[in-house]
């Protein structure tokens, strides 16, 4: 008891600042960290889920990230994570990795789970439980099947930390009288940090909209001169694809795979029988280019997509040539951007406008970029890139092969399909003749 009540002491008094300790005594439900990277968000919210089971023996918490990835590595097993904190308790009483729970030795018990998999949540019961990066959940649908199982203990809570989005769910929670929100930067955290990181970050994203998110957690929405805007994404979202005709990889190949190198852009895209287009997949990652390579090819294989448009501008040929090391059966074209990237992306942005495009699910990082990036910047979008490359194939080559599955029509003033049934084009409302 004594060793509890000390590391406890050193937490509230010696480490933690302020705004790191919620008010237990408080009336909220939820704790929302809105706050930049490198705040301290992981260590505040994993300190007080420790606290609760600790204090409240024979309870369940859930403890949630982006991917399964995520929690493991940076919630539980991380520096700041669960692990180490309930070990300097001496409470940990187990650790069983393969199904992803932790038992404490007064009965109270831990879960994983992923933003990626929200029927997950669907059974379980929580006394309260810890949301971390939410903002960037695959499919905020979690949080609605997380709270439905929030139910038991006499005053149930969540903790949330996140860098802050835009999202509806985010506006959401801000909104609700409930939710406690706490705000806060990178630099409120400046004596935990190397001096000469914060000063480099400061120089480099001072100023900036990236700074401004990623460093002093604003939430920025409508970028004036952008192609598309959240609401427009929004408003065409769904849950599930119907079946596809046709699947195509994008992919913007980076020029190099160092730690400042830019991401290679790989989204998957697919189109249905009346010509509305659905993003499938961002795996856009910073990576060696075998190890693009072989992600990209994962995923054609993982789809069973129709081909790969690879843009050849940076690494020519060995772009091709690198795929077809992992897999030689694979379908890919080279596409050379020959026209700016303005003029490539405003017959997709068209595409949005009109409602025909819709994700599944959420990608962050990928709306972000959709939506902060406008024709005057220098900065090369590459997950938007992919993802351009991959409809603009399906809106050519994919609109022919519909017509001739009789399908669709195909107008021929713009060579958009149109159900057979139509009169008129969809896509520019020209007369169309069956």
């Amino acid at each position: 008891m004594a060793q509890r009540t000390a590391r406890r002491v050193l937490w509230t008094h010696h480490l933690a600042r302020p705004e790191q300790l919620p008010d237990d005594e408080a009336e909220w439900n939820t704790f929302a960290l809105l706050a930049g990277r490198g705040f301290g968000k992981t260590r505040t919210a994993a300190e007080w889920i420790c606290w609760q089971a600790i204090r409240f023996p024979k309870t369940r918490w859930a403890i949630a990230a982006p991917t399964h990835a995520d929690a493991r590595d940076t919630c539980v097993e991380g520096e700041s994570g669960v692990l180490n904190i309930l070990r300097e308790y001496g409470v940990l009483k187990d650790y069983n990795r393969s199904i992803s729970e932790i038992f404490l030795d007064n009965g109270s018990r831990m879960k994983l789970f992923s933003g990626e998999e929200p029927d997950r949540f669907r059974g379980p019961q929580f006394h309260g439980g810890w949301f971390d990066e939410l903002a960037a959940f695959k499919y905020p649908e979690a949080w609605d099947q997380y709270k439905f199982g929030l139910r038991l203990g006499t005053h149930p809570r969540t903790i949330v930390t996140t860098t802050p989005r835009p999202t509806k769910l985010i506006k959401d929670l801000i909104a609700d009288e409930t939710v406690k929100i706490v705000r806060g930067s990178t630099f409120d955290n400046a004596k935990n940090l190397a001096p000469s990181a914060l000063a480099d970050l400061k120089f480099k994203y001072d100023n900036t909209r990236l700074g401004r998110q990623e460093l002093y957690g604003e939430i920025l929405d409508v970028v004036e001169g952008a192609l598309w805007t959240r609401e427009l994404i929004e408003n065409a979202r769904a849950k599930t694809a119907p079946p596809l005709v046709r699947i195509v990889i994008g992919v913007d190949p980076a020029v190099t795979s160092g730690e400042t190198s830019d991401l290679t852009g790989i989204v998957a895209a697919g189109i249905d029988a009346s010509g509305h287009y659905y993003i499938l997949d961002d795996k856009s990652l910073r990576a060696s280019p075998d190890t693009w390579a072989r992600v990209a090819v994962n995923l054609y294989q993982d789809r069973n997509a129709d081909k790969i448009v690879a843009e050849t501008n940076n690494g020519g040929d060995m772009v091709i040539i690198l795929m077809r090391q992992v897999d030689p059966s694979i379908s890919v074209m080279k596409v050379t951007a020959t026209r700016g990237k303005q003029l490539r992306a405003e017959p997709i942005s068209s595409l949005y406008e009109q409602g025909r495009v819709h994700h599944i699910g959420y990608f962050a990082e990928l709306e972000t970029q959709m939506c902060e990036w406008t024709p005057l910047d220098k900065q090369s979008p590459d997950r938007l890139d992919a993802l351009v490359w991959a409809l603009t194939e399906l809106n050519t080559g994919g609109a022919s092969m519909i017509a001739l599955a009789g399908m669709s029509i195909i107008c021929g003033k713009c060579g958009m399909p149109s159900p057979r049934t139509a009169t008129i084009c969809f896509n520019c409302a020209a007369q169309l003749k069956g």
